[in-house]
């Protein structure tokens, strides 16, 4: 845990948000993977631990708008309990750790809530991903679930995406432990990768990094040589000479702030040419947002610089043709890059998405696109100094995409089909780094991981 002045301070200024009324976080319980004693491993929630810090389940805050006071609910481990997992600390003991002087029983709460209810006051909660904590509202409110899946409090999701969008500097500190706890796991990757092993040693290796600092994965491998599937979790694949491997993982450390890496490879001690200059061509995409980040850009502009480089980079090989202004506008790109620019990362990997993406990466007056592609920007609006994003721009050779788009004639007038069919095969490559915006710029975090032809190749060598 943090000190216990951070936690008191970030529970008075979401007091200063909320106009009145009760707020209800819920921190998660243990969820068993096939009965209840063999649980999946233990997450806090996020908001539970921003505002609260406690990492045990089976706690609830509540904070009170207008009284200004914060009470912590749970129950002490029995005795039956302690034979398992050992000594634990004490309700009292925990709240004392955040700042609060009169903890409560879990039993305790349908009593605030029916007070708060026979008061009329508003009851503030957020929209619940676990059904355990969408039950427990439902019982204490006495509401029907389909009112509380739609009843989470706009106004509170957006005090805390206010709030959690602004990394203090004892985040930042945790966050560039994560990037360099990420960057081993990397280093160690690339360096280990030879013909004839499967993509699930190499991910075991990544996993094993993260565990050693006391942490997790803070999302699950992806560590293909099918780089061209986005989001690939299989890991059966034996690699061999002339493969390229993508690599997107990260660790989330002891305190569950998060870090979030890519790097492409190849297999064999060099890239190819044609693998160099693909290589090439998303470097400088990735390096030309990151010089540009500052405070005011909306990131919206930043994902469509990429793209430009993108296409001008493509044109130069043969395979985009025509204006490239004109197949940005298109949307052309997004048949080589078909997914956002980047994302806000902290506690959540992709920050705060469990209060919905819209009220994170975008604002009132600022629609997300319907093109293909650009409508999966999760943050579009303007940066803020404190804000800590990734920037993973990428090129992939989806097969099936480059058949639909062909079949149907798609922006035919800028992709040259015939060439492309030299690059079924290829694969995908994304770079991915994290970011801070600062007051005048931008900073890197962590210590720098090898991303140049020229870096990579030193490794594998």
């Amino acid at each position: 845990m943090f000190e216990k002045n951070i936690y008191i301070q970030r529970r008075e200024r979401l007091i200063s948000k909320i106009s009145s009324g009760i707020v209800i976080i819920l921190g998660n319980n243990d969820v068993g993977m096939n009965y209840a004693h063999n649980p999946y491993h233990f997450r806090q929630d996020s908001d539970f631990l921003y505002f609260f810090g406690i990492d045990r389940p089976g706690l609830v805050g509540i904070i009170d708008i207008d009284t200004g006071i914060s009470t912590l609910f749970g129950n002490d481990y029995s005795l039956d309990d302690l034979v398992w997992i050992g000594k634990q600390p004490t309700i009292s003991d925990l709240a004392a750790k955040t700042g609060i002087v009169k903890p409560k029983s879990l039993q305790k709460i349908e009593d605030i809530v029916n007070s708060a209810q026979r008061s009329r006051r508003k009851i503030h909660f957020l929209p619940q991903y676990r059904h355990d904590n969408l039950i427990a509202l439902h019982e204490w409110l006495t509401l029907p679930i389909s009112d509380i899946k739609n009843g989470a409090s706009v106004e509170l999701i957006k005090a805390i995406v206010s709030l959690r969008s602004i990394k203090g500097a004892e985040e930042i500190a945790e966050m560039e432990n994560a990037v360099n706890i990420t960057r081993q796991m990397h280093i160690a990757v690339m360096k280990a990768a030879k013909p004839g092993m499967y993509e699930s040693e190499l991910a075991g290796i990544a996993q094993s990094i993260a565990i050693a600092h006391q942490g997790q994965l803070s999302y699950p491998v992806i560590m293909s040589k099918d780089g061209q599937t986005l989001h690939n979790h299989y890991q059966g694949n034996k690699l061999q000479e002339g493969d390229l491997v993508l690599g997107d993982y990260g660790a989330e450390n002891t305190m569950h702030y998060a870090g979030d890496i890519t790097r492409t490879f190849p297999i064999a001690k060099k890239f190819s040419s044609q693998q160099a200059d693909i290589y090439d061509i998303v470097l400088r995409a990735e390096m030309a947002v990151i010089e540009n980040l500052k405070p005011g850009v909306p990131y919206r502009n930043l994902h469509l610089l990429a793209a430009g480089i993108i296409l001008d980079g493509l044109k130069g090989m043969g395979l985009i043709k025509g204006n490239i202004e004109d197949a940005l506008q298109a949307g052309a790109y997004g048949l080589f890059f078909p997914h956002g620019l980047g994302h806000m990362i902290g506690l959540d990997v992709h920050d705060m998405e469990g209060l919905g993406e819209n009220y994170v990466g975008y604002r009132d007056g600022l629609e997300r696109s319907s093109q293909f592609g650009f409508k999966y920007l999760r943050l579009a609006k303007e940066l803020e100094s404190g804000f800590v994003l990734t920037v993973e721009p990428g090129i992939y050779f989806i097969p099936e995409l480059i058949e639909n788009w062909k079949s149907y004639k798609k922006h035919r007038e800028f992709i040259n089909y015939q060439t492309l069919n030299l690059f079924k095969t290829f694969g995908g490559i994304r770079i991915e780094d994290n970011c801070l915006i600062t007051d005048n710029g931008y900073r890197v975090l962590g210590q720098h991981i090898p991303k140049t032809v020229g870096e990579i190749e030193g490794l594998r060598g």
